[in-house]
């Protein structure tokens, strides 16, 4: 007869196993979050997310609870973030559970070009937890804070969703982390946070001629202008399950009848208005190749730091609407984590155009203060990928707010509005609304226009190569903004000055940022006098940027000169282009 002990000997059964380890306090800054492999030159999937310059501290807050300031403020740095986390928890779960996926936690330096740690292990997609204890690593002693975290997969288009957790040193604690429930998008409370989107209805004229068209038969043509968010940040994958893209599925799949969506997005991702004017015709109009019906505009978020506090915005508004063939033009307000966005300034523009406006911050914000029992529908955590950016489930309200205007239009249509002839005085400012890009490619189409007389490159005569790369339509490989440029390369002891001879009455300067510390300042004179130092490490990472050089009433000849800083003719500059008036 088998006894417990012989069968044990026999089958090799299992011995009882040890408690299990009782679990340091933890707080998530990644639940659930979904994660792709974007192509990479070298053929491998690498899904980034930066950490630095705040974004892990809003993290915390975000997806673990946190509101402890003092725990908050150690992880601001790299010792303080050794002080606060014992291990890294982390767990990716996809369909190919055997397919491996690399983890890494990057720290960034004390000065650009110093040796930083890399915290990297290796995991399978099956869901199981892999802890790796911070004791065990060797810190170098330039680290200056968390920067980045990046799970690197072997091969492109892998979709994954991973939780990351910080275990605590003793001493710390961490509130009880929620579990999010699901989104039940067929309910009455979905419907009615929806419904509280549509800020202004407008003049629904121009809606009305496109709903018109798609239903006979015809094809549309839908798109999208505006920053990060309108690039598809936060969707994964970025090109199929941002707000643009899915919005303008839907509407091929209820309104059109025959025809098809031609689908144009261009968004840009760090960009505000300023920039949005100048890169209209190109990148929305494809040089007035394409003509669009509907134009989404979606720069709420992004233009905090607009210089004219709205003029912009405007112009490029009057822009949109402007163009012969009469596009419905759509003002979207997306909204950021801390409830915020910029309707109570750009609002009054929809007002003065009587313009369709959809508002996420009026369909979300208020609901995620309850809790699910008293009627929240989605919490914070589960619409926001990170502090700023929506996750999948954000892009789909998104384009929930904008199929509720059609069908809200549609339902209702009012024959009696009229188109209006002529636009009305701005609100705030259009003073570029003629605005226009002058880069490598249209300086000759441009030079009897503004009768440049002179354009001497000098020493700002290569082309920088490595600039902000963009998922443009249905991409997913990115492609580069502003190819057609002037680059100092910094190999000069003496650099020559870029010099143009311009008659117009506007400028704008378009130059890169970047994080790069081999770039330097350079400085811009006008008619001989220095009205600008332009600093491209400002920012800290490689995307455009627009500043007004001058905007006067007149056109008048103006001399424009852009040269490095005293002691910066090692480092690089790069002028993207200009925007001009006349």
């Amino acid at each position: 007869m088998l006894t417990r002990q012989t069968l044990s000997k026999t089958v090799g059964g299992p011995k009882a196993p040890k408690d299990p380890t009782k679990k340091r306090p933890f707080f998530f800054i990644m639940q659930g979050k979904e994660i792709f492999g974007a192509p990479q030159p070298d053929g491998r999937g690498v899904q980034f997310l930066y950490m630095d310059c705040g974004r892990l501290i809003d993290a915390a807050r975000l997806s673990g609870n946190i509101e402890d300031d003092y725990m908050l403020e150690l992880l601001k740095s790299a010792q303080g973030f050794k002080t606060v986390v014992h291990s890294i928890g982390v767990s990716v779960s996809g369909r190919d559970a055997k397919e491996p996926v690399k983890f890494v936690l990057e720290m960034y330096p004390e000065h650009p070009g110093e040796k930083a740690t890399q915290i990297k292990k290796e995991l399978y997609m099956d869901g199981m937890e892999t802890v790796i204890n911070l004791e065990d690593i060797e810190w170098e002693a330039s680290d200056k804070e968390v920067g980045q975290i990046r799970f690197e997969f072997g091969t492109s288009g892998i979709q994954a969703a991973a939780d990351v957790r910080f275990y605590l040193n003793q001493g710390f604690i961490a509130p009880v982390q929620p579990m999010e429930q699901l989104v039940d998008f067929k309910s009455s409370r979905y419907k009615k946070m929806i419904s509280r989107s549509l800020l202004h209805a407008g003049n629904t004229a121009r809606l009305e001629k496109v709903l018109s068209k798609a239903g006979s038969g015809e094809n549309v043509t839908l798109s999208f202008i505006g920053g990060s968010i309108t690039q598809g940040a936060g969707a994964i994958p970025i090109n199929e399950k941002c707000y643009a893209k899915v919005f303008a599925d839907e509407f091929q799949k209820r309104y059109i009848k025959g025809g098809k969506v031609n689908f144009i997005k261009a968004g840009v991702g760090g960009t505000p208005s300023e920039l949005g004017m100048i890169r209209f015709e190109r990148d929305v109009l494809r040089d007035y190749a394409e003509k669009p019906d509907l134009i989404v505009i979606e720069f709420a978020v992004n233009d905090e730091g607009d210089e004219t506090k709205g003029v912009c915005y405007e112009s490029l508004v009057r822009k949109a609407l402007a163009l012969p063939w009469k596009p419905a033009v759509v003002l979207l307000f997306a909204v950021f984590s801390f409830d915020w966005n910029l309707q109570d300034r750009l609002g009054p523009v929809g007002i003065r155009y009587d313009l369709p406006m959809v508002s996420v911050l009026d369909a979300v914000t208020e609901q995620f203060k309850l809790l699910p029992e008293d009627g929240r529908v989605i919490s914070k955590n589960q619409f926001f990928y990170d502090v700023y950016h929506p996750s999948n489930l954000g892009h789909q309200i998104m384009s929930d707010c904008l199929i509720n205007l059609i069908d809200n239009v549609n339902e209702s249509r009012d024959t009696s509005y009229e188109e209006d002839e002529k636009l009305p005085h701005p609100v705030i400012g259009g003073d570029f609304e003629k605005v226009e890009l002058l880069d490598k490619k249209e300086l000759e189409a441009l030079k009897k226009k503004y009768k440049i007389t002179k354009l001497a490159s000098g020493s700002f005569d290569d082309v920088d190569k490595d600039v902000q790369l963009v998922e443009m339509d249905e991409d997913i490989i990115p492609r580069p903004e502003f190819p057609n440029n002037w680059a100092y390369n910094g190999k000069s002891s003496d650099p020559e000055p870029f010099v143009m001879n311009i008659n117009c009455s506007k400028l704008l300067l378009v130059f890169k940022d970047s994080g790069s510390a081999s770039f330097g300042t350079a400085q811009v004179f006008v008619d001989e006098k220095k009205i600008k130092d332009v600093n491209p490490l400002e920012v800290g990472w490689t995307h455009c940027n627009a500043v007004i050089l001058f905007n006067e009433e007149k056109n008048r000849q103006h001399k424009v000169e852009i040269k490095m800083a005293d002691g910066m003719n090692d480092k690089k500059f790069t002028i993207l282009g200009f925007g001009v008036v006349r």
